[in-house]
């Protein structure tokens, strides 16, 4: 049974940073791509970064390229997402999903990923 198991998220002001971590299973990150997605109140789920198994590729959406990176550690079985300069768009919770399939990636759709976590929630006010 794959779990994933998120953190790090809360309430921050416009301009601050976040780092959300994603817990898994041993070895999921050496064979599997992962991801993360969010989804805000009354909009549907969007694509937030991807990395491939074994960490050497990443790609991100357009609107957070520049202030969000995506990354894993291998050894603790953890990936985080690192978030920069965040706005009040920001705002949603926070998904991360394992891939589909073995090996590949990264992916930027959700058809690709089939294990969820229960998310994290991130708020941007002033």
């Amino acid at each position: 049974q794959v779990q994933l198991v998120e953190s790090g998220g809360g309430l921050v002001q416009p301009g601050d940073s976040l780092r959300l971590s994603c817990v898994t299973t041993a070895r999921t990150f050496s064979t599997y791509a992962m991801g993360w997605f969010r989804q805000a109140p009354e909009k549907e789920r969007e694509f937030v970064a991807g990395i491939r198994r074994g960490g050497d590729f990443t790609t991100s959406a357009d609107s957070v390229k520049g202030r969000f990176t995506i990354s894993a550690d291998n050894t603790e079985n953890t990936m985080y997402l690192q978030m920069n300069n965040l706005k009040p768009e920001d705002t949603a919770r926070y998904y991360c999903a394992r891939a589909r399939h073995f090996g590949g990636g990264p992916y930027r759709t959700e058809a690709d990923y089939n294990y969820w976590g229960q998310g994290t929630q991130v708020t941007v006010s002033s």
